[in-house]
């Protein structure tokens, strides 16, 4: 009798022992073939496969516009009621009255503040790789105003044209008289806009670690898959990559409302993390959103306009321009489209567009409007590519449906 017992237990041990092993290598197949997948949809780019790459992107606009649709279609009382507001609106904007006045000015500052927060979103919705907006658009704005407010000294420049065209104001104002807080409240509206569109794109890895925590889901998203083995992991990372994104999971788990503050009030390009981080461990929206708006909106926004202005005050600028100058053999011929720049745009400074000073062109200004002209390029080309590779997913996915009801 105890040897049929022991030879059970055996039996059962090695039963166990299969199994387990068993579980293993279909593991670490399923592992291995994810990873040929993974490099399979990196390899769907425009450069690549153009073609292939162009009718995947087409299939996947058609089906997010028709999960769009269907979306719409459920929430069609709030449709009803955007599309009744939308025609008050719009009556209210060409019936002809008094109201005129403050409708074009509403009008203005609206499309001024979409703007900015468009492109705030933009630059960390992470459509395949962000728009630098902030060096494209925001940074040379501030710049722009900065130098012209030291230029005319003041920040009165008149309206219009401004802010498409900045124009000193003809009355004359003692020089000197500019101070930095009033650069600063002269571009708050739109620093604070662009910060409020990035708090909004980073919302959806945090809408998408919360779906699937609540759904008990595992989500076929790289940087959720990442977080994952994160956690699995925590323990024995070593390298500063994996020490640096622990360090940010465990202050925003830990320390909450003012650990999101914290991660989103300075440059942070582990922030993403934060966002599955609060989706993971169910932090209620308002808390993540609070806090991210507070700190990109307000406190990391204010940092990076004192860096823009400070960098661009008249002095700086000027004392920038000579060290060029002082530069060996390339020196001068490097320093002279800069003073030329510096000179034009004084000058624009000092006349109306309808003046007839002649507008000439300098390489500067030439190269900045052919880089931007290339990064939006590169980012439309790295949507097509993302949405693509989207569709590859959906095409891998539904293999492994098919290939599970067999």
């Amino acid at each position: 009798m105890a040897e049929n017992g022991t030879d059970c237990d055996q039996r059962r041990i090695r039963m166990i022992k299969e199994q387990h092993n068993g579980n293993f290598t279909d593991s670490s197949l399923l592992s291995e073939r994810k990873r040929r997948d993974r490099e399979e949809r990196l390899n769907i780019v425009l450069w690549k496969q153009p073609l292939v790459t162009l009718q995947y992107f087409f299939l996947e606009t058609l089906i997010n516009l028709k999960e769009w649709t269907i979306k719409l279609w459920h929430r069609r009382s709030i449709l009803v009621c955007f599309l009744l507001l939308l025609a008050v609106l719009t009556a209210t904007y060409y019936i002809e009255g008094t109201h005129q006045q403050y409708v074009r000015y509403m009008e203005k500052k609206f499309f001024w503040c979409a703007y900015w927060v468009g492109l705030g979103i933009l630059s960390s919705v992470g459509l395949g790789t962000g728009l630098h907006t902030f060096l494209l658009y925001l940074g040379p704005h501030i710049a722009s105003v900065t130098l012209a407010a030291y230029e005319c000294n003041s920040v009165n420049f008149p309206e219009p044209p401004y802010p498409d065209q900045i124009i000193c104001p003809e009355e004359e104002t003692p020089e000197g008289s500019i101070s930095l807080w009033a650069i600063i409240s002269k571009v708050r509206l739109e620093a604070c806009m662009w910060g409020a569109g990035t708090a909004i794109g980073e919302l959806p890895p945090y809408f998408m670690a919360r779906a699937a925590r609540l759904s008990g889901a595992e989500p076929d998203d790289e940087e959720y898959q990442e977080f994952e083995e994160m956690l699995e992991h925590a323990e024995t990372a070593q390298d500063f990559a994996s020490r640096a994104k622990l360090a940010v999971q465990n202050l925003v788990q830990k320390v909450g409302f003012f650990g999101i503050l914290a991660c989103a009030s300075i440059p942070n390009p582990l922030f993403d993390l934060a966002g599955i981080t609060c989706g993971h461990f169910l932090v209620p929206f308002w808390t993540f959103f609070g806090a991210t708006l507070i700190g990109k909106a307000v406190i990391k926004m204010h940092i990076q306009k004192l860096f823009v202005i400070i960098t661009f005050s008249k002095h700086i600028v000027e004392q920038m321009v000579s060290l060029i100058g002082a530069i060996p053999s390339i020196g001068p011929s490097l320093q002279k489209p800069f003073q030329e720049y510096l000179e034009a745009q004084r000058i624009k400074l000092h006349h109306r567009s309808d003046s007839g000073v002649p507008q000439g062109e300098n390489w500067l200004s030439w190269m900045f409007e052919k880089l931007v002209i290339v990064m939006v390029c590169y980012f439309i080309l790295s949507i097509i590519n993302s949405m693509a590779q989207s569709y590859a997913k959906r095409l891998q996915q539904k293999m492994y449906s098919e290939e599970k009801t067999k």
